[in-house]
């Protein structure tokens, strides 16, 4: 039983999964709205062009 209360409280390991949780949340969202986020990047991209061009 001391074993198993041992187990319990050992907070090790609770960082790395932590971030790996945070990981494939992030993952997710991107997944999620990857055409928005394609949309957006594709529209900064070609102001960035356009106005290096005037430069």
């Amino acid at each position: 039983m001391n074993e198993l209360k041992a187990f319990w409280a050992e907070e090790d390991g609770v960082a790395v999964v932590e971030i790996v949780l945070i990981l494939l949340v992030l993952i997710a969202l991107v997944l999620v709205f990857k055409d928005q986020i394609t949309k957006t990047l594709k529209s900064i991209l070609s102001k960035v062009e356009s106005q290096s061009n005037s430069v």
